[in-house]
């Protein structure tokens, strides 16, 4: 394949409702797409960073400039015979694994149609309705809180995802178990917690929890491996695994039972399948994390999900957007969904993508 055009669109795509987490608040999703052409074809990935640097330093601003000024230049007439070369080209860069991953996905999308074959294959995944499972905000309503939680019980999400952090995680978590004791339930704490608070950590113990997720510093492997020590409750690690190396230190050091694994995360989908197989090889269940992606974003997370140990349900906030940029949205049914084979089949609509754009760059 040979890269002969580039072009860059910062959108914003409004939710139904403001979505809150332990880092901030969002009503809208401020994300990038990459479209990469060749002299026949076109191809799209997503960056799907959030607006602020709380989540990790890379944040949607930062990765639109790098992919503007650095990343896209270089690339633009090179020949690139496979998704999983794109990365020798960028060795130099460091980090901006989002915006490196909106590249990768955009190749792996062209890849896949040159060869005609779908992404789960290309990946080694098997074809499989994908679990999918819902999450719920910080909700300081209590009646809320259940109300949202039975209407994603409703709509057949295999298991529930809950935001906490201080002073709001015990609380809700006794609210959930007295009205709902037997539904698969997992917290996610966002690095909103130290060591100092290891006799909170260890009450979570209390509510059958399917895992805890990030309780501690974004970028800690040590602690959570002193924490996972004196908890019986499942750690899942998400920040803390930026790479490959991440997780096989993670491994050592015994600092998880399982790994949320987000393409975006590590730097697109040649890392993710390393980091996937390496935690096969070593008994640590994965599952796939959204970062509240487009339909685009969602296919490429999906695809990756049919690799064989991907064991729990994946997230998918497509449900959560008024609109997408996609003619034939990606949602789920009664709590599944299956793959589509190519990305295509969601229909890209560059109209209703130009319309949600606040910034754009052509680069050929």
């Amino acid at each position: 394949m040979i890269i002969e055009s580039a072009e860059l669109f910062l959108f914003e795509l409004p939710f139904i409702k403001s979505y809150q987490t332990s880092y901030g608040e969002m009503n809208q999703k401020r994300s990038i797409i990459v479209k990469l052409s060749t002299y026949n074809l076109s191809g799209y990935g997503e960056a799907s960073t959030l607006p602020f640097p709380f989540y990790l330093p890379e944040y949607t601003d930062t990765s639109y400039i790098v992919l503007k000024d650095l990343i896209l230049p270089q690339i633009l007439g090179k020949t690139i015979n496979s998704p999983s070369e794109f990365h020798q080209f960028l060795s130099h860069i460091k980090g901006y694994n989002f915006a490196k991953t909106a590249v990768e996905t955009a190749l792996w999308d062209l890849y896949s149609q040159q060869l005609k074959t779908p992404l789960w294959k290309l990946l080694g995944g098997k074809i499989k309705e994908i679990q999918i499972g819902g999450a719920v905000g910080i909700t300081k309503d209590k009646n809320k809180l259940l109300e949202e939680i039975s209407l994603r019980i409703e709509q057949g999400y295999k298991r529930i995802k809950l935001k906490i952090k201080p002073d709001w995680d015990i609380q809700p978590l006794e609210i959930i178990r007295n009205k709902f004791p037997d539904i698969p339930l997992l917290a996610d704490a966002n690095c909103a917690y130290t060591l100092q608070d290891i006799d909170l950590l260890k009450t979570l113990d209390n509510f059958n929890l399917m895992m805890i997720e990030q309780p501690l510093g974004w970028d800690d492997i040590i602690d959570h491996a002193e924490l996972q020590k004196q908890i019986e409750t499942p750690i899942c690690l998400d920040e803390s695994i930026l790479s490959l190396e991440d997780t096989r230190k993670a491994i050592k050091l015994n600092a998880c039972q399982i790994i949320n694994l987000k393409p975006g995360r590590v730097g697109g989908l040649t890392e993710a399948k390393k980091i996937h197989d390496l935690c096969q090889k070593n008994n640590i269940g994965v599952w796939s994390g959204g970062m509240l992606e487009s339909s685009i974003g969602a296919f490429f997370t999906l695809s990756l999900a049919t690799l064989d140990n991907f064991i729990y349900p994946a997230a998918l906030n497509t449900n959560d957007y008024i609109d997408d940029i996609v003619t034939h949205k990606c949602l789920p049914e009664n709590g599944t969904i299956k793959v589509p084979h190519f990305l295509s089949d969601f229909e890209v609509n560059e109209d209703k993508l130009r319309h949600y754009t606040v910034s754009s760059k052509t680069i050929i």
